[in-house]
């Protein structure tokens, strides 16, 4: 947006420039940022008058963009757009988690795990976190901090999960320029140092399907004119044995399907659409095969 950023309203700054940075890439992803800030931001400050005057403009900009993807049904349907948002943060995810275990190091992926944990901040739009998208969230946000930091400082980082220690994140910190001001107050990405998740250990995190072999990047992993970094290679997928009695399924006997059940399925059979927007056969795969067995036995 042309309207400056007020600074009651910092906390949403990167999620704008997310938004921002996608809109001709990923106009979904750009529509759920801003979505997300506007939220946020009434939470924030809605009543001073240049805070009440950006989240305005926020909000034509909202509806604009509906109007504009209307036909999408990322847009029109919460289920579609959650896992659409879902399946990106994950990709960048996937995409940072592979370079880091590979010991490359670089903007790039320090990046694609901080914008991973941005998107997963936008999931919150369609409701509370799942346990898995905030552990997810946390060691995205804290990766890209303790790489950033260690690369800052010369230091060589330690790849994969590892004993969490506090991490301070500069609100001010651009990922993109490697360049950090300190803030007048304190930033609200601050891992806590005290408490139970100060030094909480991401050795058993569990990853999604796919992070050690993802199908691809995602659609666009952001570019970088400074320092090369060594290509990234697609890695052959691994694609999942189809279950031979789902091949001529149909419903066993006096099969009753709930409410719950058919949501569940069509939940699964989106997951499935929306892999395979990213080319991840083997995750379509399982998501296609979760759905026909709940939907002829009844049972997941």
């Amino acid at each position: 947006m042309a309207e400056a950023l007020p600074p009651q309203l910092r906390q949403i700054q990167h999620h704008l420039r997310t938004g921002q940075e996608h809109e001709k890439r990923d106009p979904v992803v750009a529509y759920y940022c801003r979505l997300y800030a506007m939220q946020t931001g009434m939470k924030l400050d809605s009543k001073t008058p240049e805070c009440r005057k950006f989240l305005v403009k926020l909000m034509d900009q909202l509806e604009t963009m509906k109007k504009e993807l209307g036909d999408n049904e990322s847009i029109s349907q919460e289920l579609v757009g959650h896992a659409h948002i879902e399946n990106y943060a994950l990709k960048m995810f996937l995409y940072a988690d592979n370079e880091d275990r590979s010991g490359r190091f670089h903007k790039n992926m320090i990046k694609s795990f901080y914008t991973a944990s941005l998107l997963l901040d936008v999931l919150s739009v369609f409701g509370e976190l799942s346990e898995e998208n905030f552990q997810h969230r946390k060691y995205a946000k804290w990766k890209a901090t303790y790489i950033h930091n260690c690369l800052k400082n010369g230091e060589v980082p330690q790849s994969g999960p590892i004993g969490m220690e506090g991490e301070e994140y500069d609100d001010e910190y651009d990922v993109e320029h490697g360049a950090a001001s300190q803030p007048s107050q304190p930033s609200p990405h601050v891992l806590p140092r005290d408490g139970p998740g100060a030094n909480t250990n991401f050795s058993n995190i569990q990853i999604p399907p796919g992070a050690h072999a993802p199908a691809n990047t995602p659609a666009e992993v952001p570019h970088f004119t400074g320092e090369p970094c060594n290509p990234v290679q697609p890695v052959p997928q691994n694609i999942p044995v189809v279950d031979p009695s789902l091949l001529n399924a149909s419903q066993q006997g006096e099969v009753r399907l709930t409410p719950e059940d058919y949501t569940r399925a069509q939940k699964y059979c989106k997951y499935a659409g929306s892999a395979l927007q990213y080319e991840d056969v083997g995750e379509a795969i399982q998501n296609l095969q979760k759905a026909l067995k709940l939907l002829t036995t009844g049972r997941e």
